[in-house]
């Protein structure tokens, strides 16, 4: 029986063993959070919901990329914006690296992507949603 933390683990193994993401990146990766006033470009995983009776096993995690935004003039006013391009290229990579795992007992799949601002900062992150079933 798998607990998140397992979960975590897998999806941080998985990525950080990745010489295409760490070669990409500026930053790291983290499992649940990253150093709080990081401008780097990071990775984070965290596990949402993980069920623990009744094999299969069937939960979700959470894999962020973080960004930087960047900065641009639009009418005359300097402004940061959201750097789609970067954004797209990690995501990208990301996205292969997590479909080519092959991990025995369990299938990961990759469900769902949006982008996502991030309030308090100028960075935005893409969130990949990772679905597990776990026999």
């Amino acid at each position: 029986m798998k607990q998140t933390f397992d979960t975590d683990s897998i999806l941080f193994q998985i990525l950080n063993d990745s010489p295409a993401i760490l070669s990409a990146i500026s930053g790291k990766v983290y499992i649940d959070e990253r150093p709080d006033s990081s401008e780097s470009e990071d990775v984070v995983v965290n596990t949402i919901a993980l069920t623990l009776d009744n094999p299969p096993q069937l939960g979700s995690s959470n894999v962020n990329i973080h960004v930087s935004d960047m900065d641009v003039q639009i009418n005359g006013v300097q402004q940061k914006k959201k750097n789609r391009e970067r954004l797209k290229l990690l995501a990208a990579i990301v996205v292969d690296v997590l479909k080519s795992a092959k991990i025995e007992g369990l299938a990961l799949i990759v469900s769902t992507q949006t982008t996502i601002k991030e309030p308090s900062i100028s960075q935005h992150y893409v969130n990949i949603r990772v679905d597990w079933v776990i026999h």
